[in-house]
Formats: C-alpha cells, sequence, structure tokens
C-alpha cells in the first residue's frame, strides 16, 4: 500500500483508508468480533488510516477502534469527528461547533479511543449558528495542546473552508465523492486544491451501490437504514441507479475486477491528493477493496467509465432533503 500527502503540514496516509462507521450502525447488524479482526487486517494490508466519529454508535464505535488499535497505535493514523450531536440514548441534539463543546468532545474521543492524540481531527458537520472562526480557533487550541496533530473539516462549502483554513492550517476535507456522487468537482476541489488541502473521500462506492452486490432492495442486510434515510435507495431510484452499476460492471469485467474495484480506481486516478475510505465490516470486502490499488486505468478506460455513468446520471439526492441543507455550509 502505496502512501499519500493530505495538506502542507505533513500528514501521510495509507492511499486508501478504512471507514469504520458500519460496524457500529446504520448497515445492519454488526459483529464486534469480525470488525475488530477487519481493523487487524487492514493494518496487516497496510490500510493504516482508521476513519471514526463520537456520533456512529453513538459512541461505541470508537470504542471498538479503540479495542482494535491497542498495542497497534503507532502502526496507524487515526481520525475522529466531533460536531453531530448525540444523546446516549440515540437521539440526536443537532450541529455544534460552539468552542466549549470542541473542547469536551475531543476529551471524551479520546477516553473512548484509549490515545493519547488524535492524527485528524474533523467538524464533521458545520454549525451555521457558530462563525467557522470561532470552531477552528477551539480546533487550534486542540493541537496546541497535544491532543490532535492535523484539523480537518467534513462537507463544509468553499467559503467556508477559505475561512477555517485562514485561522489555522487545514490538513484535510472530508466529503462524499465517487462516480455516483461529484458534486465536488464543481466548487469544492478546486477550492481545496488552490489551499494545499486534500481530499478524503467517503462513501466512495456510493454507500455499496457500486459494489455491484444487489439485484433488489430485497438484497440489503436487516436493520440496514439505507432505505429509509437515502433518496437513492428509494424504490423507483434503486431500480435506475442499478441499471447504472450494470453499465460499470461490464466494464470491470474486462479488467477481471468488480464493480467496487474499478469505482476506487477511478477515484485514485482522479488525483494524488484524494484518499478514499470505503466502509466495510468484513476481512472479504476489505481485501476486496485494498486490491483497488493495484488496477492501472488508460485514458480509454477513464473515458468508458464517463460515458458509462456520466456525471450527474444518478437518480436522487445522496441525502434526504434536512440533511441535505447541512453539507456544503
Amino acid at each position: 500500500m502505496r502512501q499519500r500527502r493530505l495538506g502542507d503540514q505533513g500528514l501521510v496516509v495509507s492511499e486508501m483508508g478504512l471507514g469504520c462507521m458500519g460496524m457500529s450502525e446504520f448497515y445492519g447488524t454488526g459483529d464486534e468480533a469480525e470488525s475488530i479482526a477487519t481493523i487487524h487486517r487492514a493494518i496487516e494490508l497496510g490500510v493504516t488510516f482508521l476513519d471514526t466519529a463520537d456520533v456512529y454508535g453513538p459512541f461505541t464505535n470508537e470504542r471498538l477502534v479503540g479495542e482494535a488499535i491497542k498495542g497497534r497505535r503507532d502502526q496507524v493514523i487515526l481520525a475522529s469527528k466531533f460536531g453531530n450531536e448525540r444523546r446516549e440514548d440515540g437521539s440526536w441534539v443537532g450541529v455544534n461547533g460552539k468552542p466549549e463543546y470542541v473542547k469536551n468532545a475531543c476529551d471524551a474521543s479520546l477516553r473512548r479511543l484509549g490515545v493519547d492524540h488524535i492524527d485528524l481531527y474533523y467538524q464533521h458537520r458545520v454549525d451555521p449558528e457558530v462563525p467557522i472562526e470561532e470552531t477552528v480557533g477551539a480546533m487550534k487550541e486542540l493541537v496546541e495542546a497535544g491532543k490532535v496533530k492535523y484539523l480537518g473539516l467534513s462537507e463544509a462549502g468553499a467559503g467556508t473552508i477559505r475561512r477555517g483554513h485562514s485561522v489555522h492550517p487545514i490538513s484535510a476535507l472530508q466529503s462524499e465523492y465517487s462516480l455516483f456522487s461529484r458534486d465536488v468537482e464543481d466548487e469544492i476541489l478546486p477550492a481545496v486544491r488552490e489551499l494545499g488541502i486534500g481530499f478524503v473521500a467517503y462513501s466512495p462506492l456510493g454507500r455499496g451501490f457500486l459494489t455491484g452486490r444487489w439485484k433488489s432492495i430485497s438484497d440489503l442486510p436487516e436493520g440496514d437504514t439505507r432505505v429509509g434515510r437515502y433518496p437513492r435507495f428509494k424504490e423507483e431510484n434503486f431500480r435506475k441507479n442499478l441499471e447504472l452499476v450494470q453499465r460499470v460492471k461490464e466494464i470491470a469485467a474486462e479488467k477481471d475486477a468488480t464493480p467496487g474495484q474499478l469505482a476506487l480506481a477511478w477515484l485514485f486516478h482522479q488525483g494524488e491528493d484524494i484518499v478514499p475510505i470505503p466502509g466495510t465490516k468484513r476481512r472479504k470486502y476489505l481485501e476486496e477493496n485494498a486490491a483497488a490499488v493495484e488496477i492501472t486505468l488508460t485514458s480509454e478506460d477513464l473515458r468508458r467509465i464517463e460515458e458509462a455513468m456520466p456525471k450527474g446520471s444518478v437518480t436522487g439526492e445522496r441525502y434526504a432533503e434536512e440533511q441535505m441543507r447541512a453539507v456544503n455550509h
């Protein structure tokens, strides 16, 4: 596994990371033993950039990741997030970017993770009620205190990124980016590249669509919340989007690859400053994803992929209306 640089402050990570969210919530029933085994296997394969957040679980995902990296802390780059505030019972409070909350959230994450510092600490969503300068100012104090090494933002708009970056250098922006979701190409990617900020692509497999494993909604696991949460998983949209995946599947077959591997390879070819973090809770799929780094795409391959799934061809928004209001602030 090669390395990629995120930002200009010295943060270097594996060229592919591991999103840990689904190990604890949202995508069906979890298996803690298999999840920990998956994290251990990721480290063996060189996938050492681990992504979690306090909101996942809530709180249980950080504990799981902390358990998995015991005795292995120096082998991983650990990323976590604050800002989507939830209660212990799982109910939602809202987005919180207040300076005092930032500090308390970080201390709580450090305890759950069982570490003395977080390598990359993101604001998960921008709080429209708190100036970004105040939130990043509090994050800067965490860096000065040695609790955090590098700062990140998630789903922030170009103007917000510029303002936050002026308070303290931002090393990485994390936003959704895949063949399924390319809106960041319009303003966000140009802005972060101008500022020398790296890009971390979450949901690089379109929340599982691009794996090509589904034939209908009934194929999703029991307890999976994707159908209820995301418009692209509504029945009428689901069918249309599967047709797009089928086109990518045909190109992947010619490369002896899965459609998921092809989708990850496409992302790797979008720039050396992009690091995808596909999520999985099983070793089998981790190994499949990791093999995507070996796939080389020619300009002709890229043209055909673009033709098979043109920008904007996916049916349905990536979030429901209320959640869409919380992105790109």
